[in-house]
Formats: C-alpha cells, structure tokens, sequence
C-alpha cells in the first residue's frame, strides 16, 4: 500500500523484496555453514602448555606426546615461575612441572577453557601413566560454581553485543541509517552510550545479585559489558550510517555469523578450524569474551589487548558515524545550493 491506501503495482515493490529474501537467505546459510563447519566437530590442534627449561623429566612427556599428537604444544619458559606467570595470564591452559616426590605435577586454570583444560588433563595423565610417572593434578584457577563449564562470558559477551547492534538498528529505522547532522550524531552517540551503561549495569546485576554466578565482580563485569555495547552499537551505526539496509546484514555477518563461533567461547580458539582460530583477537564478540574472563576470574591479567581493541572499535565506529552524517548532509546540502537562485545584480556562476 502506498500513503493513500492503494495497493502498489507488483513492479514496484517485487524487487525490493525479492532483494530482501535473497539476503536473508545469504545470511541464513552463513549462519548454517559458520555454526556447522565450525562447531560440528571440533579437533584441537596446538594447545599451548608450558614448562620450564631444565625440566627434562616434565620436557620428556611433553616430547613423547608431541611425537605421536599435535594436540599439545609445549612452549618453555626461563623458569618455573616465568611458567606459572604464563598459566595466570591466559597464555597457556597449563603448566607441567616435575615434583620433588619423583613424580609430575599438573598446573592448570579452568576457567580460562574448561574444555581445553580436561583435554590436556586427559593426554598428559595417560602419557604420565604410560611413563610410569605419578600426576597430581591441581586447578589454579577454576571456574565459579554458577560457571562450572565456563560458558558465562560468552554467553553474556552475545547478549551484550546483541543489544548493542539492536539498538543502533533500531535507531537507525526509526531515525534514518545516518544522522541529518552532526548534531544529531551526536545526540545518537549520546543516547548508544547511555544505553550502553544502562546494559552494562543490567548484565552485571544479572550475573551478580540475581543470578549469584560472579557476586564480588559486579563492577568489573558493568565495565566491560558498557564498553562491549557500546563498540557494538557504534561499529553498527557506523556501517549502517555508509551502507544502510545492507549495513544491518553485514553488521550480522560480521558480530553473530562469524562472531560467535570465531569467539573462542565455546571452544577454545585451537579447537576451532584454521580461519577463525585468531578471530577472536579482534571480533567483538571474542574481544568481549576475552575482556570478562580476564577481568572476573585472572584479576584483570591478560584484558590489555581486548580492552583496547574494544576501545579502537568503538572509536572507528564513532568517526564513521560522523563522516557517514558529514557526507550525506554535503549530498542534500549540493542540489539545494545549485537550486538557489542567484541574489538580484549578481552574476549566476558558470557550473
């Protein structure tokens, strides 16, 4: 229907929607695909675990297991300590260490991946078992209760990043994709941001007070879930604000189909195939994950990276907002300045 009630002609509203249907269709089969070939299956490659130069009885194992598997990947350290320091600043899932009793012992941090943690437990107790060697096994640092299979934060890291980029889509359909004015970019930057502590507050209280899974970590949680929604919602608006409709179907690509399972929260990154091993280091989704379990469960250890990347992404989407309001208001602003007439006793300019 058009203003006035009358039903369009099918010319007119068939290839819109047709053009619609197709890239639902696209995204859909992204979705499939991504989710499927990356989850269905997931065989781990390279599992970084540390031990300390001079080891040989800890360095032993570790090279017998090599040589059958690349499952696990020894990476040395200086010492046992430089090693333990690694294991706390989630640059490997554990450390193997020989004990003063003859025997090995198993330094692990579950919460950085649980998955990763029980597969490395498993290979190395059977190949300790196989060199007549006692394991003892100890969890440095475990999961909370509320989180024994520590899904919380990527769980929480999509439901932040969700409200993000639904919040400047719904700006931009009630709006306009790009703002009319610098002015009005930044009453939308304003009002993502403020929607961005408002989410940040919720989701700290929901994983905190309410749902008891991380009680003294409330704050902690309200700073990286704001700074989560807030990139979000920006690169969302800044893509929107270029590409409009087609921008939301990237901004899906980009934050759910490939964001999700490239996040590394889930599986760990080594068990995911090789070209989203690394995603996580950049996407939203990942660099969420990473910033929450740094921050709630290794005292904010290893959050440097993700933090920043997070803070680039928010302010890349900023100045795209911007430009995208700059360029479109320079576009209306053109024909309307050619449209003038000229002042009375003044020449019209050639072109």
């Amino acid at each position: 229907m058009d203003e006035q009630g009358q039903e369009l002609p099918v010319r007119d509203w068939l290839p819109r929607a047709a053009a619609l249907l197709v890239g639902t269709l696209a995204l859909a089969t992204a979705f499939i695909a991504a989710y499927v070939g990356a989850l269905h299956k997931p065989t781990p490659h390279d599992l970084p675990v540390g031990v300390a130069l001079g080891d040989q009885r800890a360095q032993a194992v570790l090279a017998a297991v090599r040589s059958r598997t690349d499952t696990i990947k020894p990476v040395e350290y200086d010492n046992q300590d430089a090693a333990l320091d690694a294991l706390t600043s989630r640059e490997v899932y554990a450390v193997l260490h020989a004990d003063p009793g003859g025997g090995l012992t198993l330094t692990t941090a579950g919460a950085s991946a649980p998955a990763a943690k029980d597969l490395v437990t498993q290979v190395l107790t059977q190949a300790a078992r196989q060199a007549n060697l006692p394991l003892q096994v100890t969890d440095e640092v475990p999961a909370a209760a509320g989180d024994p299979r520590g899904l919380v934060p990527f769980y929480l890291a999509v439901g932040l990043v969700l409200g993000g980029y639904l919040a400047s889509t719904a700006l931009g359909i009630s709006l306009g994709t790009a703002p009319r004015s610098l002015r009005r970019a930044g009453l939308r930057i304003a009002t993502l941001a403020v929607h961005s502590v408002l989410l940040g507050i919720i989701g700290a209280v929901l994983v905190g007070p309410v749902m008891h899974i991380w009680d003294h970590q409330v704050l902690a949680v309200f700073l990286v879930g704001a700074l989560t929604v807030f990139a979000a919602g920006m690169v969302a608006a800044a893509v929107q604000g270029w590409l409009g409709l087609l921008g939301t179907g990237l901004v899906i690509l980009l934050l759910v189909v490939l964001g999700n399972p490239g996040s590394g929260g889930i599986y760990a990154p080594e068990f995911l195939p090789a070209f989203l091993r690394g995603m996580h280091r950049w996407n939203v989704p990942g660099l969420a994950t990473d910033s929450l379990k740094s921050a709630v469960y290794f005292d904010w250890r290893g959050a440097r990276w993700p933090l920043v990347v997070l803070g680039i992404w928010a302010v890349l989407g900023i100045l795209g907002l911007v430009t995208a309001a700059i360029f479109r208001a320079h576009r209306r602003a053109a024909p309307a300045a050619r449209a003038r007439p000229a002042a009375p006793g003044r020449p019209v300019a050639d072109g």
